[in-house]
């Protein structure tokens, strides 16, 4: 039986919090958060849950939650990762994460470096197995990029495209973290080209696509996400040779953060800048517009509103594209992820539709923990899991109906 601490319970650790608390190989799902009441409206509805309050800041704090805990799964901003990291050390707990962290170093490259190349050595010293990256993208999205490599004998390019099609009547650009999607949306993105890892421009390289169920073509952008990073450190072993990797993204919130962006808006240097007072002031314009955004809706009355004003799209698409060759003949491999849209999702879990596919894909690689389906130690990223986990996985995700349309093109 396995103890764990879900560390940060807003949208996604409080539905992975309610899957781990039906798992039967579970004992007890301890909720930590700095938002006692965040904690209290998960724990309410547990059946194994406990509610703890934790200041992540304060590392000692976590520990003091962590103690005798199987799994920390953290779903904290990333400015904490290392505090977690560094106490799941101490307590010689096992980890997992959303996403690749930016507080181990000044550029993001190298911060991602270390998790590997020192935090990796701690864990396999203490027998237990870090894993980042487990949302649904990164996460969800690399074990289908994974399984596309099945289908392979070499791999050229790989395209990972999503699209965030779901869009309320309210005011709301984002159904994650907004000062993660923000940060996300004001930097340069990264792409693996001809070998290399490469920065390429923000909102930049689009490309068109329309898929059989969609109403019409999208353009698809550059964007700083994590999966070309991380298959770039991985192509040879895991992605069968891999030259080219991109992530394209579209939906409100990159049409929303495009002017903002071009404006320098999104800028996180302090300005100054004339008023209509005629008076010099100071600001930092990211924090100006970031104090601007709403938070993701997390609570099911939130949620419940937002359905009863309507809708103006519910749609949206989770592609890997994977070009290589299998038998010496030219193949693309394209699988779409198929899972429930908002009102869908809530219907079912009484979550948003972020909630189930980034909250509830990460759940199931906590599930492959749950049940021993690891034999790694060390620190991995969520595209390196082995090909046996990787349809386990997606065995798990068929019950929760994220499934995979897997279409070969030759030729």
């Amino acid at each position: 039986m396995k103890k764990i601490l879900v560390l940060g319970v807003g949208a996604q650790g409080s539905a992975a919090a309610r899957k781990l608390d039906q798992e039967p190989n579970v004992s007890e799902v301890i909720c930590a958060d700095h938002d006692m009441k965040a904690v209290e409206n998960v724990v309410k509805s547990l059946k194994k849950g406990r509610g703890v309050q934790v200041d992540a800041h304060d590392k000692d704090s976590i520990v003091k939650a962590a103690e005798g805990v199987d799994l920390i799964l953290n779903g904290l901003p990333l400015e904490c990762t290392k505090n977690v990291l560094d106490a799941a050390v101490e307590v010689k707990a096992n980890y997992q994460d959303y996403a690749a962290t930016t507080a181990l170093a000044e550029d993001w490259i190298e911060s991602i470096r270390i998790q590997y190349e020192e935090y990796g050595p701690k864990f396999a010293a203490n027998n237990r197995l870090a894993i980042v990256g487990t949302g649904s993208a990164p996460g969800l999205i690399c074990a289908a990029t994974r399984k596309a490599m099945q289908y392979l004998d070499e791999c050229e390019t790989i395209y990972n495209i999503v699209w965030e099609g779901v869009i309320a009547k309210r005011f709301l650009p984002f159904w994650w973290s907004p000062i993660t999607a923000l940060t996300d949306m004001s930097e340069e993105g990264y792409a693996f080209e001809n070998g290399k890892l490469i920065r390429t421009p923000a909102y930049g390289l689009p490309i068109k696509r329309q898929y059989d169920y969609m109403d019409r073509e999208i353009t698809f952008c550059e964007h700083n996400h994590d999966e070309p990073v991380h298959y770039s450190f991985n192509a040879k072993k895991y992605f069968k040779g891999c030259k080219n990797a991109y992530f394209k993204y579209a939906g409100a919130g990159m049409d929303f953060c495009k002017p903002l962006y071009m404006a320098g808006l999104l800028s996180h240097e302090e300005e100054e800048y004339k008023g209509r007072d005629g008076r010099m002031h100071k600001a930092v314009p990211f924090d100006l517009v970031l104090s601007h955004i709403p938070p993701a809706p997390k609570y099911r009355e939130e949620i419940q509103e937002i359905l009863d004003e309507g809708l103006e799209s519910d749609s949206g698409c989770m592609v890997i594209e994977a070009y290589g060759k299998k038998d010496g003949k030219d193949r693309l491999v394209e699988i779409h992820v198929m899972a429930p849209g908002l009102a869908e999702s809530f219907e079912r879990s009484g979550i948003t539709a972020e909630m189930y596919l980034t909250g509830q894909g990460g759940y199931l690689f906590s599930k492959l923990f749950v049940n021993d389906e690891y034999d790694q130690t060390g620190l991995i990223s969520s595209d390196m899991i082995e090909q046996k986990q990787v349809d386990r996985y997606f065995e798990y995700a068929a019950e929760l109906d994220i499934n995979l349309d897997i279409r070969i093109k030759e030729g």
